[in-house]
């Protein structure tokens, strides 16, 4: 099976583009289900039937796992079974009447705009770690873009005169604006502070770290991290989450979906919509502490 599984993985990486995030939930979901399996003595693919599935969820459910993480194995294993079927090697489709357990859909985790600007204006800009961690902050948020889009930028993709990056980081390019904060962060970046980072005259990458490498995820985290902590915010911080507080606040200050679901790549409309419930509660409060007979 793990054969079939490495067979997979190179269709969904070359024929369905998707990103290495997707590949590796894929590769962990499907190895449990398969290490599942041969405790059960199952094998054989064909030999992968709805009781047996149905077993491996009932076990996932009775170790604790969230109805999120089960919802999302179970998606995995529909897609493994619909690509066996494709290639033949399964006859019948075993997930046909699988359900995913009911997620509750929490809103997503934000920051308010104090605590964004706060967190803003933490890096010190005496030195050139400063500045560039300023440039990457300010565009993170006047943009709203994934932090492995801002890691992957280069320089040719920023256009400081007209204040936009071209975002490739995804399945369609995209032009996302900034505004007069970020590009006044990123001027600084490039006239004082990129060329000391660099260690090859032909790297293109606009953020590195002190080795002269591209910046890594991993880097990035740890740097929000400290400047969250350092800005007093007790909550958890990551790049995901400045994130969630773009488009919301651009939401609070009158963006329609449609235009944030541009800005921040988002293929389903449904997707952007999460951001509404923050909103509607919002509203409701207001109403509640305005109207005369709330």
């Amino acid at each position: 099976m793990e054969n079939a599984l490495q067979d997979f993985l190179m269709y969904m990486e070359d024929v369905k583009n998707a990103s290495q995030n997707t590949l590796q939930s894929y590769k962990n979901d499907i190895m449990k289900l398969i290490h599942h399996l041969d405790k059960q003595n199952i094998t054989d693919i064909e030999k992968i039937s709805e009781t047996s599935l149905n077993s491996y969820v009932l076990n996932m459910e009775r170790n604790g796992m969230s109805p999120a993480t089960v919802s999302r194995n179970i998606a995995s294993i529909k897609a493994f079974t619909i690509y066996l079927i494709k290639k033949g090697r399964l006859h019948q489709d075993p997930t046909e009447r699988m359900k995913s357990p009911k997620v509750e859909k929490k809103p997503p985790h934000t920051l308010s705009l104090e605590e964004v600007n706060s967190l803003l204006e933490q890096p010190e800009l005496d030195n050139i770690k400063g500045i560039r961690d300023k440039a990457m902050l300010e565009l993170l948020y006047a943009t709203g873009i994934r932090v492995s889009e801002l890691i992957s930028l280069k320089v040719d993709d920023v256009n400081l005169k007209n204040r936009y990056i071209v975002c490739c980081g995804t399945k369609n390019e995209r032009m996302v604006p900034f505004g007069a904060m970020a590009k006044q962060a990123l001027d600084n970046y490039f006239q004082n502070a990129r060329e000391k980072f660099i260690k090859h005259k032909e790297e293109d990458i606009c953020f590195m770290n002190v080795s002269g490498d591209p910046m890594s995820r991993q880097g990035f985290w740890k740097i929000i991290k400290v400047y969250g902590k350092s800005a007093g915010i007790i909550h958890e911080i990551t790049p995901q989450i400045l994130r969630n507080s773009f488009a919301l606040h651009m939401i609070e200050n009158g963006a329609d979906v449609a235009s944030i679901q541009e800005l921040l790549g988002h293929a389903d409309a449904a997707t952007t919509q999460i951001y509404l419930g923050n909103r509607t509660r919002k509203i409701r409060d207001v109403y509640m502490e305005a109207h005369p007979r709330a």
